[in-house]
């Protein structure tokens, strides 16, 4: 049996060395489908368990494929803020297996790019806005596209303002299912975000990278007031996935303390843009630890290192 295996995949790989784009996006495509099928079918005690990627860039496509599948979202449209060029994302399984349609923003454009070549503008209905995401905006890039009120899900990931822009966006759309990246290195204790700058860049905020965004607590004490309920983060501790109340259903609030994840994931950069692998809840954290935060249950800024009680910081590597 493992030889045969061994020979099958032997073959499917130099199958794909010839594929053209087109034929290797269906191929994930059909993966996808069989994964999504099987996830829908189970009966989950941790989310976790569902995760699968086809497009996103953790196992983000399969516990949306079974949230969606598990809470009768009526309205399958979404909006999804920080795509880069749209090849990985938490959206595009939506619109190509599930047929949802929606809007990307990004700045630049090479996401609209993506839809061009990979001929999703004609398949789907799907929008693209180029623009710098900031709090004074986002109403009306979601307003020009013509959505409002119910939709089905609201992905952000933009590495900086997200706890601010989210704060605004929700005043004029009420998605189903929201997903925001949350800083891991904030910790789980406190409700942090880094305070707001409409140009807030997270590469010129510091060096290393590592400034940016809020803790899963602040997330969870914004979206607790507005009518949502923590449900799952992922496996690899950067995405964190809230429920509407009237369409939680069978999903049990869970608290931050046990949804939290340690991210293990090392991204920090030096001072010439290369990776330099530092741990974000060691090293990395110490490198920043000086940086101001908003705490959000006092409104006080103070720093990094004050809010978290200095616990394991120690001092500062320079």
């Amino acid at each position: 049996m493992g030889s045969k295996v061994g020979s099958g995949l032997a073959k499917a790989t130099r199958r794909l060395q010839g594929a053209s784009r087109e034929d290797i996006q269906k191929l994930r495509l059909a993966v996808g489908r069989s994964s999504a099928m099987r996830v829908r079918d189970r009966a989950l005690e941790d989310l976790r368990d569902a995760e699968f990627s086809v497009f996103s860039q953790w196992g983000e496509d399969g516990i949306l494929q079974y949230l969606v599948s598990h809470m009768g979202i009526g309205v399958d449209t979404f909006v999804e803020i920080g795509v880069q060029d749209y090849t990985e994302c938490n959206t595009r399984f939506l619109l190509c297996n599930d047929n949802w349609c929606g809007l990307i923003i990004d700045a630049g454009t090479a996401h609209r790019e993506t839809l061009d070549r990979d001929g999703l503008r004609w398949r789907f209905t799907i929008e693209a806005a180029s623009a710098w995401v900031t709090r004074e905006n986002v109403q009306g890039l979601i307003a020009d596209a013509g959505i409002r009120g119910d939709i089905g899900l609201l992905s952000l990931d933009i590495d900086g303002n997200d706890y601010w822009v989210l704060e605004t966006a929700l005043s004029d759309i009420a998605p189903g299912i929201i997903v925001v990246e949350y800083n891991s290195a904030f910790g789980a204790e406190r409700a942090i975000t880094v305070p707001y700058r409409a140009d807030f860049d997270r590469t010129r905020a510091h060096v290393s990278n590592l400034y940016y965004g809020a803790s899963l607590a602040a997330f969870d004490r914004l979206l607790t007031t507005k009518g949502y309920r923590l449900v799952v983060s992922n496996s690899a501790g950067n995405n964190a996935f809230f429920v509407r109340e009237d369409l939680a259903g069978e999903f049990p609030r869970t608290s931050v303390a046990d949804g939290y994840v340690k991210s293990r994931f090392r991204e920090s950069r030096g001072p010439d843009g290369a990776l330099t692998y530092l741990d974000p809840h060691g090293e990395g954290l110490r490198l920043i630890a000086e940086l101001p935060v908003v705490d959000l249950e006092t409104g006080d800024q103070l720093s990094i290192a004050a809010a978290l009680g200095g616990e394991g910081l120690g001092p500062r590597v320079s």
